[in-house]
């Protein structure tokens, strides 16, 4: 089966972008599995599908169902940056012609507005602080308080076992747990660029506290209004940027009274602004690029390569 494909990125975090408007391609976790693959697919950090809205959601004004799979073939709840590239797309491809343009992921509704100047802003929606929706399963620890809010902590010689990481570690790290439709964990640092992402990535990803992996942030606090960062993705690894994971470190750095309510996040591929009341009640707003790189058509291996192919 051969589909067309655009590839986008957003502060360089990339994705492959499929219109599954007038149908589903009916893909397996093994072609999106191929898909991202920078040596045999496409090559992307996630695969992203623009769908039809369901009768209901059409009729609420929602025009899209916005679908993520990471590089992993397993499908996530949210991604940020992708949403950027989402909006982009429609409009590019008129598609719509809303601005802004309500779409739907697995975790609720956004509101994605195309600006002026090609940037595009993201209404995130609230966080989410409850411990069972992020879901985070504290057990007997005790958080560390810090401002406004906590700090867990993590002993990363619990993390389950996982081929390839080495979390025999002695380290205790204590990170901020939130859900920004899909779960975060943010670890302050002193420096971004010598934080062992590579090494304790993996297992604050994998850690049995967080009951669905997490995505592990590495913030560094530059001054109020900016901060560093990298993110260890679930299921991708540690990609260029991330944009849940920069509204979640803004967020965090807010609630535990290290930062402004808009600050400018350094990723290895570009800034991100993320804006934040403070008021748990209210929205998260990203704005930052988004940009279509080529469009192409590729054949779909019958049985793609990997233990789990269909």
């Amino acid at each position: 089966m051969k589909i067309r494909f655009t590839k986008m990125q957003g502060a360089g975090n990339d994705f492959v972008v499929l219109d599954e408007t007038q149908g589903r391609f009916g893909l397996e976790p093994a072609h999106y599995r191929f898909l991202a693959d920078r040596h045999f697919g496409v090559g992307a950090d996630q695969i992203l599908s623009v769908r039809a809205p369901t009768p209901e959601d059409a009729a609420a004004g929602i025009a899209f169902g916005y679908v993520i799979h990471n590089a992993d073939g397993g499908e996530v709840e949210n991604c940020g940056n992708g949403a950027r590239c989402f909006a982009r797309y429609v409009h590019e491809r008129g598609l719509t012609q809303d601005n802004p343009v309500r779409v739907r992921t697995a975790s609720g509704v956004l509101s994605l507005a195309v600006q002026p100047d090609g940037r595009v802003t993201v209404d995130m929606g609230a966080p989410v602080f409850e411990l069972a929706r992020v879901p985070f399963e504290p057990g007997a620890r005790t958080p560390m308080v810090v401002g406004s809010w906590q700090m867990w902590p993590l002993d990363l010689k619990e993390n389950r076992p996982m081929a390839g990481a080495n979390c025999d570690s002695d380290a205790l790290i204590h990170v901020a747990v939130l859900s920004m439709g899909n779960p975060h964990a943010v670890l302050r640092v002193d420096d971004v660029a010598r934080a062992e992402v590579e090494v304790l990535g993996p297992c604050i990803e994998h850690h049995p506290a967080f009951l669905r992996r997490v995505n592990a942030g590495f913030m560094q606090v530059v001054d109020r209004s900016n901060i560093r960062l990298r993110v260890f993705e679930r299921g991708a690894g540690e990609t260029l940027a991330c944009g849940t994971g920069a509204c979640a470190a803004v967020v965090a750095g807010i609630r535990l009274g290290w930062l402004d309510s808009r600050v400018d996040v350094r990723t290895r591929g570009g800034r991100l602004t993320i804006e934040w009341s403070g008021r748990l009640e209210d929205s998260v707003h990203m704005t930052g690029p988004a940009v279509t790189v080529f469009e192409g058509e590729i054949e779909l291996p019958e049985h793609p390569a990997g233990p789990d192919a269909p």
